[in-house]
């Protein structure tokens, strides 16, 4: 498959899925249109979607292909443009029939690619199996896939980037594929092996030493949570016990992603303590309480403002869930419906899927069985194009409303701005 791909003197040829004649067939999350399907009933000539999915299937059988070529570059290419069509659009049919081809050419990538080929790779597994949900089909690639990302999350002498893409996937897969129990502790294993690494690393003096391991350890341990969502309760039991007076050591890592991700643990383990016991009582609490705060009211000067914000922002709504069994609630707008995120354990869900799918989340919350069945949506809702033309507005409608927003807020800033505003009786 690789040696019409190849130009003059043998060099590999260049993959550029994102051309400009190529957009109105893509599916990729550069193109909003197709996360939107009210786009589709927009002001503008009729689209032959039946010749428009012919074309995109045509491209994708080539990408598909060329994640075999013997160019890396060409197979990372390949692997990106295949990423960005499977989290913009659904594609259970075309890739039902694929899906062993696919497996192999991710397997191959894994195995023998460098770095960014693998992380590549560990991405489309992630992909593919949400696309495809949980079912046989899906058990067949975690069976196939499973035993690589684990060596590769294993194995000090890997990329520590591919094996934090690996840790990912390890955990997002499992979660979707798994209904073996022992498969799903095995798993968990494998990731706690790597996160509880960083425990042995506190120092006595108040913090914990960072390594370019931390990346690996903050994935490892989200995606370690995200199982421990799916667990029985009497093995989440067992966690809570082993893990909750070492995560608090964490808080005082010098990333900000790892103190965040261990906030957000204890944070959900208190949730899922109190719903197997509404009694349940922390020795620590004031302690662990009082680092909370300290975190969620941080000034120290040699962090950047942006790292204290976003911390300030996550820890204070960190400690109300400790501290006052509170949650923020969260709306999610995706077409005509809305999602309320109400706890921990749908927050941490939600949050890894968005992190995988990107702009695409939007598109698969409205139309993947499997994710409106992980968030209890129910079936897809179905709407015709006449209603979608009458709930979507006019490019025209929306100028003007864009227009008037901008006036107003331009008055409301210039009254703030002028220099008259700010004179005052000095005399």
């Amino acid at each position: 498959g690789s040696n019409h791909q190849r130009g003059a003197g043998g060099q590999p040829r260049n993959v550029q899925p994102f051309s400009d004649e190529d957009a109105s067939i893509e599916t990729m999350s550069h193109c909003s249109g197709f996360s939107d399907p009210a786009s589709f009933t927009e002001d503008g000539p009729e689209v032959d979607e039946e010749a428009t999915q012919e074309d995109l299937e045509y491209k994708l059988k080539g990408f598909i292909d060329l994640t075999l070529d013997k160019s890396a570059k060409t197979r990372q290419a390949a692997l990106e443009s295949l990423k960005s069509a499977f989290s913009s659009k659904i594609l259970y049919e075309f890739i039902m029939e694929r899906r062993m081809t696919l497996t192999d050419s991710i397997e191959r990538c894994i195995k023998k690619g460098k770095s960014d080929e693998q992380c590549a790779a560990a991405g489309l597994a992630c992909l593919l199996c949400v696309q495809m949900g949980s079912g046989i089909e899906s058990e067949e690639i975690f069976k196939t896939l499973g035993p690589v990302l684990k060596k590769i999350v294993c194995d000090g002498t890997a990329s520590i980037q591919a094996r934090q893409a690996c840790a990912t996937c390890l955990g997002i897969c499992c979660f979707i594929v798994t209904d073996d129990i022992t498969e799903l502790y095995s798993t968990m294993e494998c990731l706690e092996n790597i996160f509880t690494k960083a425990y042995q690393r506190e120092r006595d003096t108040n913090g914990v030493s960072s390594t370019h391991n931390t990346v690996l350890h903050v994935s490892a341990l989200l995606a370690w949570t995200l199982l421990l969502t799916i667990c029985p309760m009497n093995e989440v039991k067992k966690k809570i016990e082993m893990h909750l007076h070492k995560l608090p050591s964490l808080l005082s890592c010098d990333d900000l992603n790892m103190r965040i991700a261990a906030g957000e643990t204890l944070a959900l383990l208190f949730e899922l303590a109190r719903e197997t016991d509404a009694d349940f009582f922390y020795e620590d609490m004031d302690l662990l309480t009082e680092q909370l705060r300290a975190l969620a009211t941080d000034g120290n000067k040699h962090r950047a403002k942006v790292d204290k914000r976003k911390q300030r922002s996550v820890f204070r709504d960190i400690l109300r869930a400790v501290e006052e069994r509170d949650f923020p609630t969260e709306m999610v707008k995706f077409g005509p419906e809305r999602m309320y995120i109400d706890c921990w354990v749908k927050k941490q869900t939600y949050e890894t899927f968005k992190e995988i799918l990107g702009s695409g989340m939007q598109y698969h919350l409205q139309s993947n069985d499997f994710l409106r069945n992980v968030f209890e949506l129910g079936p897809p809702v179905m709407l015709d194009a006449a209603t979608l033309k009458t709930m979507k507005i006019s490019r025209f409608e929306r100028h003007l409303y864009n227009s008037a927003a901008f006036k107003a807020r331009t008055k409301a800033r210039s009254k703030c701005r002028d220099k008259r505003a700010d004179v005052g009786e000095f005399f």
